[in-house]
Parts: C-alpha cells; sequence; structure tokens
C-alpha cells in the first residue's frame, strides 16, 4: 500500500511506524473473516481492511470524522487479524495510531467524555476501585443485574505463602484483580512455593497501563509504565528471574513497553529488560511439569472448557501451554468452536460497547456450553467476569484450578 503522509504526521515517529505498517498491508482481506466486528455488522469499514483504509485516509490529511471514530471505536483491538494476516500487519498498533489521530481532531459528546475520564481515573486506582468493589460486593445482590454482572461474588481467600526460596519471581499485583479476583494471585504464589519459587509484589506498581491507554489518555499511561518500571527495578536489579502475569492482558501490554517508552532515553533500555523478563505464568509452568504431576491430584473437576484470551493467544502470540499443561495433570481440556474469537470483554469495551460486546459473549457461551464442561477456565481476569455474567457454569482462572489440584 503506498502511502504519502500528510505534514501533520510526517517524520514523527507515529508517522514513521504508520507508514511502515501500511505499506505492507495488500489488501487481501484475510482479515476480515476473523474479525468479530466484521462478522456481526458486515461493514467493511468495520473490519480490519476497512479501518486500515480509514486511518491511510487520515495519515494522508483527508477530513477526521465522527464516522471514523465511531468504526475505530467498535474495534476490540483483540489482534486476531494480526495471528491471520500473511504479510505481517501490526495492526494493533496501527489502530492505536489512528485512535490519537482521531482523538485530537473529533471532540466526542459530552457524555462520552465524562464517562471515558471517569473509567480512565476510577479502575486503575486501586485506592478507590478497592473500597467501591467490597461495598458493590457487600450489597450485590440488591444491584441491578447489569452493574451485578459487573461485581463479581465475592470468595473466602486463600492464605499467601510466607516460606523463602532462592528462586524469585515479581508478580504484577494489577489495580482490578486484587479487589475482584484476589485468589488468582494468591493461586499464583502458592503454586509456585510449591516449585520452590518465591513470588514478590512490589507494592508501588500498579496498573500496567492498558485502561488509560485503549481509552487515549496517552501520557498518563506513559506515566504508568514508568512508575511500574520504577517499583521493579531495584528488584531487576536484585536478580529476579521473570516478571510473571496471570492476567494476559497485563502481560501484552508490559511486553509492549519497550515499543511504547522507545523515544524515552531514561526508560527505553529499562523497558526492554522488563520485556525480556515478562512471561505469562503459562510460560513458566512447563518448566516445573513433571514436579507439578507429583504434587497434584484429581479432583472433582475433571473436564473443562477453555477460554484463551485474544491477549494471550494474539497480542501474546502464546498458544497451547494451558491445554498441554492441565492434560498433563490429567485434566480433559475442551476448546469451543472458534476458540480464535473474541468473548467480547477487551477491557472497557463492555461498557463503552455494551450491544456488540454481549452479542459476543452470548456466543462465545454457547459455544463453551456445547462442549459440557464441569468448568470455564480461561487466563485473563476481564474474560473471566464477562462470562461468568452469563452462565452458570462455573468460570475461574486455570491457575486457581491446579492450585487446588495441590496436594495437601
Amino acid at each position: 500500500m503506498q502511502t504519502n503522509l500528510a505534514d501533520f504526521i510526517r517524520n514523527t515517529p507515529d508517522g514513521d511506524e504508520a507508514d511502515s505498517i501500511l505499506r505492507k498491508c495488500v489488501h487481501c482481506g484475510f482479515c476480515t473473516a476473523t474479525c468479530p466486528t466484521y462478522q456481526l455488522l458486515g461493514d467493511e469499514l468495520d473490519g480490519p481492511r476497512g479501518r486500515i483504509y480509514l486511518i491511510k485516509q487520515m495519515v494522508e490529511g483527508a477530513p477526521v470524522t465522527r464516522s471514523t471514530q465511531t468504526h475505530l471505536d467498535r474495534c476490540l483491538t483483540c489482534r486476531n487479524c494480526e495471528s491471520t494476516c500473511p504479510s505481517g500487519v501490526q495492526y494493533g498498533r496501527l489502530v492505536e495510531i489512528g485512535r490519537k489521530v482521531v482523538e485530537e481532531h473529533v471532540a466526542r459528546p459530552p457524555g462520552q467524555r465524562l464517562l471515558r475520564r471517569l473509567l480512565a481515573s476510577f479502575l486503575p486506582n486501586s485506592a478507590l476501585f478497592t473500597p467501591a468493589m467490597r461495598l458493590g460486593q457487600h450489597v450485590r445482590p440488591l444491584l441491578p443485574k447489569k452493574l451485578r454482572d459487573k461485581v463479581p461474588a465475592r470468595q473466602p481467600l486463600l492464605e499467601w505463602p510466607t516460606a523463602h526460596h532462592p528462586r524469585r519471581m515479581l508478580m504484577l499485583a494489577g489495580c482490578v484483580q486484587p479487589s475482584m479476583m484476589p485468589n488468582v494471585n494468591t493461586a499464583t504464589a502458592r503454586v509456585l512455593d510449591a516449585l520452590g519459587v518465591e513470588t514478590i509484589v512490589a507494592p508501588e506498581a500498579g496498573c500496567c497501563g492498558a485502561i488509560r491507554l485503549h481509552l487515549g489518555y496517552n501520557d498518563e499511561a506513559l506515566d504508568d509504565i514508568r512508575a511500574n518500571i520504577d517499583a521493579w527495578w531495584p528488584h531487576v536489579e536484585a536478580g529476579v528471574e521473570a516478571i510473571v502475569m496471570n492476567a494476559s492482558g497485563c502481560g501484552a501490554t508490559v511486553r509492549e513497553y519497550a515499543h511504547l517508552l522507545r523515544g524515552d532515553p531514561a526508560y527505553a533500555d529499562k523497558a526492554r529488560r522488563i520485556v525480556e523478563l515478562t512471561r505469562d505464568i503459562c510460560e513458566i509452568l512447563p518448566e516445573f511439569e513433571e514436579s507439578l504431576v507429583a504434587l497434584t491430584r484429581r479432583r472433582a473437576v475433571h473436564t473443562v472448557a477453555f477460554h484463551p484470551p485474544c491477549t494471550l493467544q494474539h497480542g501474546q502470540q502464546v498458544r497451547g501451554h494451558v491445554e498441554q499443561l492441565l492434560t498433563a495433570l490429567g485434566i480433559e481440556v475442551r476448546l469451543p468452536a472458534d476458540s480464535h474469537l473474541c468473548c467480547g470483554s477487551a477491557g472497557t469495551y463492555s461498557l463503552l460497547q455494551p450491544t456488540l460486546s454481549y452479542t459476543l459473549r452470548n456466543q462465545k457461551l454457547e459455544r463453551l456450553r456445547a462442549v459440557e464442561p464441569q468448568l470455564i477456565v480461561s487466563a485473563n481476569v476481564g474474560c473471566i467476569a464477562h462470562l461468568q455474567s452469563g452462565t452458570s457454569i462455573p468460570v475461574t482462572h486455570w491457575i486457581e484450578l491446579v492450585e487446588h489440584m495441590l496436594s495437601a
């Protein structure tokens, strides 16, 4: 695809990157076959190829319209198209550039601006989010269904391990996960503890940056990222083996740190080192497979459906690890039809695009139920909460299942 960038973006980092990505696109349309919004809406402009054309027009100086903003807003950023693309088009990075251009040129309606500002200020701030979530859980039966769907029931808390081990790994606690699903972090630490690895959480580390980044608050997102690097860096210098991610949405963003801070001389090298150390928990545990087989025993759950989050299979290009590990532990893992498609959660998407989001959720649940599981497991807090709100089948993080299987 030939491009002729407009003056406002020519010879800028975003312009150079957009130009490089656009030139890789050969208009083949393979991406439309795996795009959830194109499948639902049937509009070329609600598929990756159409959105690429819209972004190309913008960076070449065409008027930026509210219609363009709407089509880009509808994108889940699931990056399924990247897995499909034979030309290696990095669509996820391109659409973020496109969204930045739109935000600079098109004023949103007041209601949208207020909602997006509230989400960007509230969700990443655990000092605000945690007490609000606890209050919501306390009065959950009284909440309207739409709000109740966003508030997972409170669970009995697991005990955090206290043993010290020579092997140490950092873990990002996250911003919403500690209050929504705290046992995911604890289960991760308990499994690693059983394998002789100490889990360290840097309390100064907070949101990975994804929420503000995808809402268009780029400078604030970069501040979140720098704060995490500052919190982690003493532990990196002390020799931690890895930075463990158990929320694949966070992992996908942290793996972009080097790219996001490539122009920051104070943080570029540190960001590259953070990316080198970052691994999803499903990438770490295969090293310990034999030990886990010896330490675990079969429980009542023996058949699960696995929903691989888009941020794991497309964003991080990590596939097969969860299925292989659970199978080795004696669990029958069933993948639903179209397991490559998004469940509709996509961070704040379910709040900003509820009709599309819940349609995708219901489609995903129909396919998950079709494999007749006792339990649905996934690898991202947003997907788990989104799916659980629409089914009576328990939905949990797969690491919680592994922890449950540990012998006493």
